[in-house]
């Protein structure tokens, strides 16, 4: 009797197994008959296979695009196209000085160089030769009798432009 029974929970065990593992059917939502009432807590079942059968599209107008950073860098341009770009450079030596507050005041020349002097408004001299930097952008290109040619480089509209400044030395009793 122990072995039917025995046998009996085995094949009982073996039948759940095989119902629980059946393939489980999708059930239709059908509309109740005419004099039926339905409950209205349930929720009504749905065909999920219908579901995965619709192509769904995505919409992207008026919707920020997800596989961008939401912070990005901008850069606002509010130049003029004819102003002078000015470049953030460390000014030194006679960079400091505008070729408008310095005086010529000595021309020297030796066999093979060329040196002239000239003056700040303290009354402090400085000694400059050809490939000197004056100023922001002015550099001295040349040094002739009386004169020294310095040509200042600005950029406008992204092209080079030249301005020659020529500082005359002034001879004794001339103002």
């Amino acid at each position: 009797m122990k072995t039917i029974r025995c046998y009996k929970y085995i094949i009982l065990s073996i039948a759940w197994l095989l119902f629980i593992s059946l393939p489980v059917t999708s059930v239709i939502a059908q509309d109740p008959p005419a004099g039926q009432e339905t409950d209205a807590t349930e929720a009504p079942a749905v065909n999920v296979s219908m579901l995965a059968d619709e192509d769904y599209n995505y919409v992207m107008e008026g919707r920020a695009d997800p596989f961008l950073p939401f912070i990005s860098e901008r850069t606002t341009s509010n130049e003029q196209p004819d102003t002078i770009i000015e470049e953030d450079k460390i000014l030194t030596g006679m960079q400091l000085f505008e070729p408008s507050q310095l005086t010529l005041v000595a021309l020297l020349e030796s066999e093979t160089d060329r040196f002239a002097m000239v003056q700040d408004f303290t009354g402090k001299g400085y000694v400059i030769e050809i490939g000197t930097k004056i100023g922001r952008d002015g550099e001295v290109t040349d040094i002739v009798d009386n004169k020294v040619i310095i040509t200042e480089t600005t950029i406008v509209r992204g092209t080079p432009k030249d301005n020659k400044i020529v500082m005359v030395l002034n001879q004794e009793g001339e103002e």
